[in-house]
């Protein structure tokens, strides 16, 4: 295998005049394929952008041998330099459908509807079936865009793919029976609906066919043997029953050219080139149809298969790979003969400066005047050059032009430099991606570096990337998993030199590498390399897809991620028995915290296992408690207070045994209180209150001696009895009972609450009867007590007694009338006569 050779010394060699354009035809590689590999037997599919070719051997026609090679079904995948990539044995069923979406993923549809989906050139796939009948009817022929397919079955009917992640298949409109002569599509971005559409040729016309309807396009001149829409979607070709081309708007509203192939031998193929010209090809020849009917033609000697890319088609033949295309404007403008333009005349100085001719500094002034425009033009014409000669020819010029410039931005020049670069290394026979600059600008560097990796090429993908400063984790990724699954070598050894070699890459993720490992059936390997993942959301899910279940909970935990604990948590309570769980969690304090706070929320019964396996029966009972509190039903109440009693009955702790009692006196407090709601004749509702409320009630209610009574039955302590009795009476206003109250020796909670409950509902009279009996107060206080409930000559009595002077000169200044004379008695009396 030989790189193509040198350019020779006229760049016009190639060049074909169709019209008022030129097309060329570019030599890329020679003695691609070996002899004995006969192209003519084959179907072949390559990928967009230059991508790989699929091979795979046509049903249709006899086979002249049968050997250990030709006997077995496979589908071959090659660099377009010929370079084996891979081989797929076929044993899946007729092949019906064979292409490339624009990520290099090779799809492959059999005759009943399956659909594999390669992806990374290396045999890995994912499948999905059709469904729609295709099954039933079979799969006849499909036809395929950058992300997506239509399959046509054998009654006519359509099946459209727009994605391969999510692949969802549906049926287009219904089409008419008949005999489909041939078929094309305009992709979903080039329609106004923005669905695929589908130009099928049924006996002399041809169907507009979309997800709605099937239109008939009224055309007499079928049946149509080939149908090809151009790459933008605003032409077809179309060869008639006549045995012509013709060239019209994909709304058939317009005919532009006709063209007279002069042969009645049906192509084997119409495609376009660009979007200008028409390529039809029969085994050896190819002619090329340019506006206005002119045409081109080339011979060869061995079949020839044509791969339409969008600025171009790929000619692959058993010996040569070529590319024909369109000769961009700017390279006309510098080498069409006779050009005087300033980039010929600037690409021409560089032929003077080597000969040391004064006669390049009288060309630089002759065209300063358009200097700049020339070396731009000089740099982009490089660009579209394949031959590495004209590409520096084209950039010494620019180079030259520019350094007469005072003033040049460089930086296309320098960007330019940099993309020839990586065209060049792509394009070497040992890569194998003829790739243009157009495709590269469409492509991006970083899908060209997913090329590269695909293909293994690693040291060159990285060098890109460093050289085009894009982040190359990826491509160490892609390099670490494959290792992974080649090596034969032990895991230790396959850890460690692995760890070694991505040791201070920025961005590795060795969860991805890991998961290789694991998919490999390594799972130890999977384990040693995700210890070297600092990521520990990273690690924990694959951690639990390995099943290692207690790993994950400790990663998780180490990074201190509530959520993610929470999240193996989830997981393991659905895998795991809870005997199981419980026990997984104990030994974690932050584990077990988390379950029992989440529990509080959204899982009581749970929390209840927690604690009676963590053996809290304090803890346990006290839900129970809570559940009880909110139910309404007695018998419901009383079961589950039963239940938190029962679990406190075995402990010894003082504590346990006084929540026991406690939850007793509960019980016995429901079935008083359900007692009370049915005999009380108001029907006031006692069941579920406390025993505070429900003594409080009784007696605002006027059933002071149940209250009484529930007093001695709880031991409930005079002090808390009094105060419950206090409020009750005053919130009923029963002033009567109050008074008798008043009457009492002495009070538990002493009688200024009773002055200050009973002031405070505004009764200042009954108040006052308490402040003689508030005997421990002091006399300003007792005087405030006075002047609040109105008695200003009671505060005075009370000052007097204190014999306090100054208070009483206070008092008389708020008194009036018989208060104050009564006051200023007080005063002269407490003065010292003179």
């Amino acid at each position: 295998m030989d790189a193509a050779p040198m350019a020779p010394s006229n760049p016009l060699a190639n060049w074909e005049r169709l019209g008022d354009s030129f097309y060329r035809k570019v030599p890329i590689y020679d003695a691609i394929f070996d002899e004995d590999l006969e192209l003519d037997n084959y179907i072949l599919a390559g990928a967009p952008y230059g991508g790989a070719l699929a091979l795979h051997r046509d049903e249709s026609k006899p086979m002249r041998f049968r050997d250990a090679h030709t006997a077995r079904s496979s589908i071959d995948i090659y660099s377009c330099s010929g370079k084996p990539i891979n081989q797929i044995n076929w044993e899946h069923g007729a092949v019906r459908g064979l292409g490339w979406s624009d990520k290099e993923e090779l799809l492959v549809i059999t005759e009943d509807g399956t659909v594999r989906r390669y992806f990374g050139l290396h045999g890995d796939f994912t499948t999905f079936s059709l469904g729609n009948g295709a099954e039933e009817y079979g799969v006849r022929a499909c036809r395929f865009w950058t992300s997506g397919f239509v399959a046509l079955l054998s009654n006519n009917q359509l099946i459209a793919v727009s994605g391969y992640e999510e692949p969802r298949p549906k049926l287009l409109a219904p089409c008419p029976e008949g005999e489909v002569s041939s078929w094309s599509l305009i992709p979903p971005s080039y329609t106004l609906s923005r669905s695929v559409e589908v130009l099928l040729a049924v006996d002399k016309t041809i169907y507009m066919v979309d997800p709605t309807e099937a239109e008939d396009k009224v055309l007499q001149n079928g049946p149509f043997k080939h149908a090809s829409v151009s790459p933008t979607g605003r032409f077809v070709a179309l060869f008639t029953a006549e045995g012509k081309v013709w060239v019209v708007s994909s709304d058939f509203q317009s005919k532009y050219s006709e063209y007279d192939p002069e042969s009645r031998v049906t192509p084997r193929s119409v495609e376009w080139c660009g979007d200008d010209a028409v390529i039809i090809s029969w085994e050896d020849e190819i002619h090329l149809i340019g506006p206005n009917g002119v045409a081109a033609r080339y011979y060869y000697d061995g079949t020839v298969h044509v791969v339409p890319e969008f600025d171009g088609v790929r000619l692959i033949t058993n010996d040569t790979c070529e590319f024909l295309h369109k000769v961009s404007d700017v390279t006309q403008e510098i080498f069409r003969l006779g050009s005087t333009s300033p980039a010929s005349v600037l690409l021409d100085c560089i032929d003077l400066l080597e000969k040391k001719s004064p006669k390049a500094d009288e060309n630089i002034q002759r065209i300063r005047a358009s200097l700049p425009e020339a070396v731009d033009a000089c740099v982009k014409a490089a660009g579209h050059e394949f031959d590495t000669y004209w590409q520096k020819r084209l950039l010494k010029a620019a180079s030259f032009g520019k350094s007469v410039l005072d003033l040049y931005n460089s930086d296309e020049f320098v960007e330019m430099t940099e993309k020839l670069r990586v065209l060049t290394a792509v394009r070497d026979f040992q890569i194998g991606l003829p790739i243009s600059y157009e495709e590269y600008m469409r492509l991006t560097p970083e899908r060209l570096i997913d090329r590269l990796i695909n293909r293994h090429e690693y040291l060159l993908a990285i060098r890109i990337s460093e050289y085009l400063q894009v982040a190359a984790d990826r491509i160490y990724v892609h390099w670490a998993s494959q290792k992974v699954k080649v090596s034969t070598v032990d895991d230790e050894a396959v850890c460690k030199l692995i760890v070694q070699r991505l040791e201070g890459k920025p961005g590795i993720s060795f969860e991805l590498i890991a998961q290789a490992a694991y998919d490999e059936g390594r799972s130890h390997l999977a384990t040693a390399l995700l210890n070297h993942e600092p990521r520990a959301g990273k690690q924990v899910p694959l951690l639990l897809s390995m099943e290692e279940d207690e790993i994950a909970l400790d990663k998780a935990i180490e990074s201190g991620d509530d959520d993610l604990v929470n999240f193996v948590l989830l997981h393991l309570k659905a895998k795991l028995p809870l005997s199981s769980f419980f026990r997984m969690i104990n030994t974690r304090p932050m584990a077990s915290a988390l379950v029992e706070t989440n529990a509080r929320v959204d899982d009581t019964e749970l929390l209840k296992d927690l604690y009676y396996q963590d053996d809290r029966p304090i803890d346990g009972s006290n839900v129970l408690l809570a559940e009880a509190l909110d139910k309404t039903d007695l018998m419901r109440k009383t079961e589950t207070v039963n239940l938190a009693t029962r679990l406190l009955a075995d402990s010894k702790d003082p504590t346990v045994v006084l929540q026991q009692k406690l939850l007793t006196e509960a019980s016995q407090l429901l079935k008083i209180q359900d007692g009370l709601d049915k005999d009380l004749a108001d029907r006031t509702e006692f069941l579920g209150l406390s025993l505070n409320e429900t003594v409080y009630r009784l007696i605002r209610s006027g059933y002071g001696k149940r209250a009484h009574k529930l007093q001695g039955e709880f031991k409930m302590p005079d002090k808390t009895y009094w105060w419950l009795r206090l409020r009750a009476l005053v919130a009923k206003r029963d002033w009567g009972e109050l008074e008798e109250l008043a009457r009492a020796k002495k009070s538990p909670i002493g009688w200024e609450p009773f002055y200050n409950e009973i002031l405070g509902a505004g009764n200042t009279k009954l108040a006052s009867l308490f402040v003689p009996k508030c005997t421990n107060l002091a006399a300003a206080d007792k005087v405030d007590m006075w002047v609040k409930c109105g008695m200003v000559v009671k505060a005075g009595e009370e000052a007097f007694r204190a014999k306090d002077v100054n208070t009483l000169e206070l008092l008389r200044a708020r008194a009036s009338g018989p208060a104050a004379s009564e006051i200023e008695r007080m005063i002269n009396q407490l003065r010292p006569r003179k």
